[in-house]
C-alpha cells in the first residue's frame, strides 16, 4: 500500500534576493511549504489568501501532486521539519526551526536531532511503500552546497525557467569556505528525509535534484533510496545534471513523461519551456499513478480542471 508524505521546511536562503521562486516575493516565500499542503487538502490554502505561485504567476506543482492524489486517494501525511508556519491540517511535527542562511550560519543547525527523528519514523513506516516528498524554498541551493561538500560535480534544478547558476555558486562557494558537513551546508529537510531513507530501507524519493542529496547522504550511511521519481523537467533541465549524479550516487531514478504543452492555460504549458519543475512530490505522486495504472492523460485532465478551478 502506497503512502505519501511531504516533509515541510524553511531555510534562510530562500530569503536571498534572486534564488528562489517558490512564491511572488521573499516574504511570501514563508508561507509556500504550509500553503501547499493546505492546498492539496481544502483546495485553496488557509494561512494565506493566495495559491503558491512564481514570480511570474505559475501554479505551485502541489497541483500534480493534488491531481494524483484525487482520481488515487492515496493517503498522505504532511510532516513539519523546519517549517517557519505549521500547516493549518493535522501532520506530524518534528521541528519549527528553520534553516539558517549556510553563507553565515548552519544551514541544519539540529541536523543530528532531526536524522534520528527521521530514522525512528522511517522504521515506523516500513509496511507500506513510502513516497517522501518535500516543499522547502530555496532547497535547491543547499542540495548544491550538500552534493558538493561530499565530492559532487553536481549542478541543481531552479524553479526559475532561467538558473540563477552564478548566485548559487556564490552561495555555495561561502558555505564550503565555512565547512563541509550537512550540518553547515544543508537544510532540515534534507537532514530529516536523510533519516527517514535510513529508517525505512526502500523509501521512494519523489523530487527533483534535492533528493539527489538525500540519496547521497544516505549513501554515505550504507543506505539508499529504491529510487528518486521526478517528472522530464528535471531530467531535461540543461542547467543541471540529474541523471549523471544519480548514475555517480548509484540511485535509480523514474522519470514520469507528463506532458502539458496542450493546456490551455498559459500558466501550465509554460512548464513545458521550464519554469517550476518539481516539488510537493510532484514526481512521486506521478509514479503512484502510472505505476498504479492511470493513464497521465487523465493526470494531464485532472491538473487542466484543478487549475480552472483555482484561476475561477
Amino acid at each position: 500500500m502506497y503512502l505519501m508524505t511531504v516533509v515541510i521546511s524553511n531555510t534562510k536562503v530562500a530569503e536571498i534576493p534572486g534564488i528562489s521562486a517558490a512564491g511572488k516575493s521573499t516574504e511570501l516565500i514563508k508561507y509556500t511549504p504550509p500553503a501547499d499542503i493546505e492546498y492539496i487538502f481544502y483546495g485553496k490554502p488557509k494561512c494565506i489568501d493566495a495559491i503558491p505561485v512564481t514570480p511570474e504567476g505559475h501554479p505551485t506543482p502541489a497541483i500534480i501532486t493534488k491531481a494524483a492524489k484525487e482520481i488515487m486517494n492515496f493517503p498522505l501525511i504532511p510532516i513539519r521539519a523546519g517549517s517557519i508556519l505549521p500547516p493549518r491540517t493535522p501532520h506530524i511535527y518534528a521541528s519549527s526551526t528553520p534553516g539558517g542562511d549556510i553563507r553565515f550560519e548552519d544551514g541544519s543547525p539540529e541536523h543530528e536531532k532531526l536524522l534520528e527523528d527521521g530514522i525512528i519514523l522511517g522504521k515506523e513506516l516500513r509496511k507500506f511503500d513510502l513516497v517522501i516528498g518535500e516543499s522547502i524554498p530555496g532547497g535547491t541551493t543547499t542540495a548544491l552546497a550538500v552534493l558538493r561538500s561530499l565530492g559532487y560535480d553536481a549542478h541543481t534544478s531552479s524553479a526559475f525557467k532561467d538558473n540563477p547558476v552564478s548566485l548559487k555558486e556564490k552561495v555555495v562557494n561561502m558555505a564550503l569556505k565555512r565547512g563541509k558537513s550537512v550540518k553547515c551546508c544543508g537544510d532540515p529537510m534534507i537532514s530529516f528525509v536523510a533519516g527517514m531513507v535510513i529508517g525505512h530501507g526502500n523509501a521512494i524519493l519523489g523530487g527533483g535534484t534535492q533528493m539527489l542529496a538525500v540519496a547521497a547522504i544516505a549513501k554515505e550511511e550504507g543506505y539508499k533510496p529504491k529510487l528518486i521519481a521526478t517528472t522530464k523537467y528535471i531530467a531535461n533541465d540543461k542547467s543541471a545534471n540529474f541523471k549523471e549524479i544519480a548514475e555517480e550516487i548509484g540511485v535509480d531514478y523514474y522519470i514520469s513523461q507528463i506532458d502539458l504543452s496542450k493546456s490551455k492555460y498559459k500558466g501550465l504549458r509554460e512548464y513545458e519551456i521550464g519554469y517550476v519543475k518539481e516539488g510537493v512530490g510532484a514526481g512521486g505522486a506521478l509514479y503512484m499513478a502510472e505505476k498504479s495504472g492511470i493513464k497521465l492523460e487523465d493526470i494531464e485532465k485532472k491538473i487542466e480542471e484543478l487549475y480552472g478551478r483555482l484561476i475561477e
